[in-house]
């Protein structure tokens, strides 16, 4: 082979290398482009089953309605990779990055615990990744650590201290005292009801806080502590076993005679079910009365989920599905799985959910999605509430002008 042979075989094989290492790129973003529209899952399900099996059936359902429908973008299905991060920001954000990197997902959504929801949207926020925080209600993941890639649905603390601060105004109680588990979502649910209720009421005032860590409620001294500051009213954030346990030692002591109790979260039928006969009278709680709720929106997707799981739904069921249904959405919206139009997408997106129609806002990425707000009783040997209304979650946010003062420019 003379000179001019190998440099023209050598031209050849330089031209056509470029072209080679294309095609293996093109065969892997094919399937990207065809094959399932891919969703990151995060939870603490072995450490929140009450909350988080209801949760992932809510969102299995969704799934399984928008693929028996034809799926999405002209019939891509939509699957869900779902990972449990123990209950700890480290492997919270340990998964996220294995599900991005070896799963290659579109999104991330989920999260229970507030501090692990904020782990993971810094995370979303450095890998411009977006991510839809199901359940953690913290006001800092929309507000003071808000960032351009995480999305909000449940209502915050913030919203749902305003809810109960309402009722909790209107009660003759002047001196309160507080019991809240002692990590970001107690810290926030506190400070907002603190604030919100001396705003309506400057008489009132709170005379002793107990701050049991999450999980490891000592009730015995945390009833006699609260007893001896002699409140009026006693405002409760502590849920699942913890609740429980102030349940059942405050009765046995006498905690809650002649006094009003309002309680964030405890209405709802993952808390209330567990007590049975004895759950709470006459509390002023947050929660989801399922079987007395009759919109049309409601009935169907109680329907549906019932005939799927052969159990009525609880509040998780309806976070899990709202999330995935707010997801599918989205992504029709956008016309594409590009992070950055998803993000658009999300923004000021509106859904239809099982509690009626729901706005994920632009100003601060909050949907607008309520609560029940009524009182707990015993029928029929559980827990269950009564004289209840639907509190719509867009009466209690801050203007759009209030919340750039709260949240940072990005």
């Amino acid at each position: 082979m003379n000179r001019r042979q190998t440099l023209s075989l050598l031209g050849a094989a330089a031209l056509a290398a470029p072209l080679a290492a294309a095609v293996p790129a093109l065969a892997q973003t094919a399937p990207a482009q065809t094959g399932p529209i891919r969703v990151g899952e995060i939870n603490s399900y072995t450490g929140l089953p009450a909350f988080t099996i209801p949760y992932r059936q809510g969102w299995q359902l969704a799934v399984e309605q928008v693929n028996a429908k034809g799926g999405l973008l002209g019939g891509r299905k939509l699957e869900v990779i779902s990972r449990d991060d123990a209950g700890k920001p480290d492997d919270a954000v340990r998964v996220a990055q294995e599900l991005l990197s070896n799963e290659k997902v579109e999104l991330l959504a989920g999260t229970y615990f507030s501090h692990i929801g904020l782990a993971v949207a810094d995370f979303a926020a450095r890998n411009k990744i977006p991510f839809v925080a199901a359940e953690p209600l913290t006001d800092a993941i929309t507000w003071s650590k808000g960032n351009r890639y995480t999305f909000r649905l449940r209502p915050s603390t913030y919203m749902q201290a305003s809810m109960l601060v309402e009722e909790a105004a209107k009660l003759p109680a002047k001196r309160w005292a507080t019991v809240s588990p002692n990590y970001e979502y107690g810290q926030s649910a506190v400070t907002w009801f603190k604030q919100l209720l001396k705003e309506k009421r400057p008489d009132v005032e709170f005379v002793a806080e107990q701050w049991p860590a999450q999980g490891k409620l000592e009730a015995g001294p945390t009833v006699q502590a609260l007893a001896a500051s002699s409140p009026d009213a006693i405002f409760n954030v502590t849920f699942g076993a913890d609740l429980a346990k102030l349940v059942r030692e405050g009765e046995g002591r006498g905690l809650f005679k002649n006094r009003s109790v309002v309680s964030l979260l405890t209405g709802e039928p993952e808390y209330l079910d567990p007590m049975k006969d004895e759950a709470p009278e006459g509390w002023i709680v947050t929660g989801y009365p399922q079987e007395q709720i009759d919109t049309p929106e409601h009935k169907a997707f109680r329907d549906a989920y019932t005939a799927r799981f052969k159990e009525a739904p609880r509040q998780g069921s309806v976070v899990g599905y709202a999330t995935l249904t707010a997801i599918a959405a989205a992504v029709e919206k956008a016309g594409s799985t590009d992070p950055e139009k998803l993000v658009e997408a999300l923004s000021g997106l509106s859904i239809s959910s099982p509690f009626g129609p729901v706005v994920f806002r632009a100003s601060d990425h909050q949907a607008t999605m309520g609560a029940y707000v009524g009182t707990t009783t015993v029928k029929d040997g559980r827990g269950a509430m009564k004289d209840w209304r639907y509190a719509d979650g867009a009466a209690y946010l801050p203007s759009d002008e209030a919340v750039r003062a709260l949240r940072p420019a990005n």
